[in-house]
């Protein structure tokens, strides 16, 4: 692969190992203790010439992709895409966007890095400013924490960050399309979107700036105000801090989950570094399986209050359905990490830490909270949203374990409980057509609907194999037919081609509330799509090997048997490659 090669002849192997352990050269080779194990003599060598690592105490090594993939905890596709930007390479992907879609991109990440520079100068250099930075000690931060996670402070302006960048030549629309501004009441008119804030920057995995949250410090409402969706930010997406704490969540073998970012960084401060923040909103599976992809156990350690109980009794299922061992640390006196870390100390901190219940118990305790168990017809609908929870257990043996606990817990019969189970998530259907659409399938017709300077993109990219298959293939090849004449989408004819029981889905699917539509989302959409689309193939050829197989032995079938496995093999390679 073209693009490979070109990513590995600009990296510097020595260069990024250096980042994670410190070398010295040993003739044409560099030494030093492994990242990957701990040790008191180095081991660990790297080959400069070659391209190449290997420890020769834990035996780990590969070349300069698998050490960022095991490094960064990053997939292939991931880790070529995090040294094409680290080396200045352009993708792919980069060339099939339009010249304007490259260059807003490019324009938004420097806006940001603008803006990043900006709130932390203001923070430290003016009067306001430095209000901002006592209100941050008083609340227990100490300068080394805020330099680390770079907070910084937008002052009480209308035009303080808009005016900054306007002389550095950053258009206002620019600003707006990142986050970072709001249009006036006057035709051209643009002002600040934080004011008065003490700000938290929130960066990617791999530490780009794309995002910002906001505390209000002159009781302007709301208290806490975060970046809104943008092309380079998606809510629910990004866990704040998992750029820094990632090595120690590693290391910990499980993860701390809280809300806000002064809890993430009371904890933090406290010595407690394996943790991170679902930013203030409701946790989503995404974050959920981007934070499991570092540790197999969450603590959830929401506020302690009824709404932060709330929360964790809406997170917990999340990571069932994932997974994921989950326990909840629930706090005293309706305290949440931050003020409890600052009231009790970091010693009564872990002394709770150690005690957090099973995520299982917390959840039957809540559903049960406040119920009277001694009534029949409460005692079955709590037992039914419990068990409403265990079925989305993927895991049978967990889903079984997790039956017997409830019945012991609730002192019900588990054999009643084990009538009740349906036996887990429902199976995926064999290949037949789906009865309802797949909700990347769904969210992509909203975007080629409502995003109409999307779809020069997405039909660029969308081809007939892609959503052939799907219910919802008549609704492509319709639209697909007007933007092949310039037409506007007119949804009457859509509808009417349709027919009245995918028109009736249609128009669910476009009630419903959505982000903005991005090109972003709709090229994840399709790449689900094809995902689905070969997985049902594969299910599809399982089902003729499985014929063949019962056929048994003869002058034919083997060939065909043949045929069908290195096709399947294919498919798997295909689907392995689309899901990195």
């Amino acid at each position: 692969m073209e693009i490979v090669d070109q990513v590995r002849d600009a990296s510097n192997i020595v260069e990024l190992a250096g980042q994670y352990t410190a070398l010295r050269q040993r003739g044409k080779k560099y030494v030093g203790l492994c990242p990957f194990h701990s040790e008191k003599t180095p081991s660990f060598t790297v080959d400069a010439e070659k391209g190449l690592y290997h420890c020769f105490g834990c035996g780990v090594g590969g070349d300069i992709f698998t050490l960022v993939m095991e490094k960064e905890n990053l997939g292939f596709t991931e880790a070529v895409a995090y040294l094409a930007e680290k080396y200045r390479i352009p993708l792919p992907e980069k060339k099939r966007l339009s010249p304007q879609a490259v260059q807003l991109e490019e324009q938004l990440r420097k806006v940001m890095d603008s803006a990043l520079a900006f709130y932390s100068r203001s923070l430290r250099t003016t009067p306001e400013g430095k209000k901002a930075l006592d209100y941050l000690k008083a609340r227990g931060l100490s300068d080394e924490i805020i330099e680390k996670f770079q907070l910084g402070y937008a002052p009480n302006a209308w035009d303080g960050l808009t005016g900054s960048c306007k002389a550095k030549g950053f258009s206002p629309q620019v600003l707006e399309k990142a986050g970072l501004a709001l249009p006036g009441r006057k035709p051209g008119e643009y002002y600040d979107r934080f004011r008065g804030r003490a700000i938290f920057p929130i960066f990617t995995m791999t530490g780009k700036i794309v995002a910002f949250g906001g505390r209000a410090l002159f009781n302007q409402e709301p208290k806490y105000l975060n970046s809104p969706d943008t092309p380079l930010y998606r809510k629910g997406q990004l866990l704040y801090g998992l750029n820094v704490t990632k090595d120690e969540i590693r290391e910990a073998g499980e993860f701390v989950l809280v809300e806000g970012y002064t809890d993430f960084l009371a904890l933090y401060q406290a010595g407690r570094k394996n943790v991170v923040a679902s930013l203030g909103t409701a946790l989503t599976p995404h974050q959920v399986g981007l934070a499991s992809r570092f540790a197999p156990k969450a603590i959830v350690n929401y506020d302690g209050d009824a709404a932060g109980q709330t929360a964790a009794y809406r997170a917990v299922p999340l990571f069932f359905e994932k997974g994921v061992e989950a326990r909840v640390l629930v706090l005293p006196e309706n305290l949440d990490p931050d003020g409890f870390v600052n009231k009790k100390g970091p010693a009564a901190y872990e002394a709770l830490y150690a005690e957090a219940v099973p995520g299982l118990k917390f959840v039957i305790d809540f559903a049960a909270r406040g119920k009277k168990l001694d009534v029949p017809e409460v005692k079955a609908r709590v037992l039914r949203a419990v068990m409403e929870i265990v079925e989305a257990v993927p895991d049978a043996i967990v889903r079984s374990e997790f039956l017997r606990q409830t019945a012991e817990h609730l002192g019900v019969e588990e054999t009643v409980l084990r009538a009740l189970s349906k036996g887990g998530p429902p199976a995926e259907p064999a290949a037949a057509k789906p009865e309802t659409l797949l909700p990347a399938e769904k969210r992509l017709l909203q975007i080629l609907i409502e995003g109409k300077d999307l779809r020069p993109y997405v039909f660029a990219e969308l081809g007939e194999s892609d959503v052939a298959g799907l219910k919802s293939e008549p609704i492509f090849k319709i639209i697909s037919g007007f933007f092949q004449k310039n037409s506007d989408f007119v949804l009457s004819e859509i509808q009417k081609g349709a027919g009245p029981d995918l028109s009736r889905e249609l128009s669910q699917a476009l009630l419903d509330p959505g982000a903005p539509p991005s090109l972003e989302e709709a090229l994840e959409c399709l790449c689900a799509l094809r995902i689905a689309g070969k997985e049902a193939e594969i299910r599809r050829i399982q089902a003729e090997i499985s014929r063949e197989e019962k056929a048994g032995p003869g002058p034919g079938p083997g060939a065909a048997l043949a045929a069908l496995m290195r096709r399947k093999q294919e498919l798997t390679r295909q689907v392995i490659a689309l899901k990195q």
